[in-house]
């Protein structure tokens, strides 16, 4: 994995379907704005998420008509993406491997998503032009907003040692700076800043 990637431990849990009412309405405004923006990047064609998790985005668009592949560091989260994908009847396929390898494991898609990954790597940029070099034609990435996503934690009381910093998180973007960040490799194309993140469609140039 190059030293470049920085695998989270102990934070992991099911954020889609939380019981939490709070979270599931922040979950519900994020899947929203993930859906709004996919389909603007229509129409349909093929699809590659980098860091599917339990692959809940990959089944949204797969859903939609996308020919969608998945891939994610960690094999416990792709072994339950192919169980909901299965139970689903939804034929994507999953595979563990890291954004740093994916350059060299996967063909170009049309659609590039990267949700909530940016923020776990020491090299953004890097791995930009790798998501980039994977597009032929969009790419739709998200990270937390910060400096609200550390408040939302330490107001549920949570990491007060780490001053709210989600365990894993080593990038800290403001929308601005975020969005700065793109546009030094992407074109932006639409924003979505449902609470607390900031979500971007992107045209590779």
């Amino acid at each position: 994995m190059n030293g470049k990637v920085f695998q989270p431990s102990g934070n992991y849990y099911d954020k889609y379907n939380t019981r939490n009412p709070i979270a599931r309405s922040m979950m519900q405004g994020f899947l929203r704005s993930f859906v709004e923006l996919a389909v603007i990047a229509e129409p349909v064609g093929t699809a590659i998420e980098i860091g599917c998790g339990e692959g809940e985005l990959s089944m949204r668009l797969a859903g939609r008509g996308w020919k969608v592949q998945g891939c994610d560091i960690s094999e416990d989260a792709v072994d339950e993406a192919r169980r909901r994908a299965a139970a689903a009847g939804l034929p994507i396929p999953f595979r563990t491997l890291d954004i740093f390898s994916a350059k060299e494991a996967c063909g170009r898609s049309d659609l590039v998503v990267c949700c909530e990954v940016m923020e776990h790597l020491e090299e953004p940029a890097i791995a930009l032009d790798i998501l980039a070099g994977l597009s032929c034609r969009y790419l739709l990435v998200s990270v937390p907003r910060e400096p609200l996503w550390r408040a939302l934690n330490m107001a549920r009381g949570c990491y007060w040692k780490e001053f709210g910093n989600t365990p894993g998180h080593i990038q800290h973007w403001s929308k601005r700076a975020f969005l700065s960040l793109l546009q030094q490799r992407v074109q932006i194309v639409a924003v979505r800043s449902p609470l607390p993140w900031t979500l971007a469609l992107c045209r590779v140039q």
